[in-house]
């Protein structure tokens, strides 16, 4: 019997979230700092650009100083907001703005945020290979957002935000899948050939 892409994905992401369970919640610490370092040197801003981040869930990279190195650069931040099961919007984030529970041990800016489109996106994921292809968490909610950016014509930098624990052998490939053209880990910013 043969395994799905659905099952062998499922399979994957158990075991490299296993992985990235099993780091040392300090040195995690380190790596996103270390990781905002490198943001800083290697990931251009224009003033004014929006880029989209996420608030941390469970033991993810720690993004939100690499957040704050690109605001530095003049970014315009927002963070992902989920409207019902199928669907996020990005809403800025502004110091002292009322932060909300959104679900899935995460939060976000309240519903009086100004939604905004990102052109650079960060991009949470639970493995991803060396062609760039990613597997999320199995909602498929960045998918589906990043195909509305695109249907407005819209074409956001993405980069995906991990662990080198997390890379896997192969993801398998799926229609909707979106691939990353970028992935940030503690070994710095690797480009995959589109």
């Amino acid at each position: 019997m043969t395994t799905s892409s659905k099952d062998l994905k499922k399979q994957l992401r158990k075991e490299a979230l296993a992985r990235r369970d099993a780091l040392d919640e300090f040195w995690r610490v380190e790596i996103a700092l270390e990781m905002a370092e490198t943001a800083k040197d290697h990931i251009a801003i224009e003033p004014g650009q929006v880029v989209s981040g996420f608030w941390p869930m469970r033991s993810e990279v720690d993004v939100r100083p690499l957040m704050f190195a690109l605001r530095e650069k003049g970014a315009r931040l927002c963070l992902p907001a989920i409207l019902d099961k199928t669907t996020i919007v990005f809403r800025e984030l502004v110091r002292g703005a009322q932060m909300v529970e959104m679900g899935f041990g995460t939060v976000g800016p309240h519903e009086e945020a100004e939604v905004l489109d990102p052109s650079l996106m960060l991009v949470p994921l639970a493995a991803f290979d060396a062609r760039g292809h990613r597997i999320g968490y199995g909602a498929g909610y960045y998918d589906r957002a990043i195909g509305k950016l695109v249907d407005k014509g819209l074409t956001p930098r993405l980069i995906g935000i991990a662990f080198d624990c997390q890379e896997v052998q192969q993801v398998p490939n799926e229609d909707h899948d979106v691939v990353i053209a970028e992935i940030l880990t503690e070994s710095g910013l690797r480009r995959f050939a589109a």
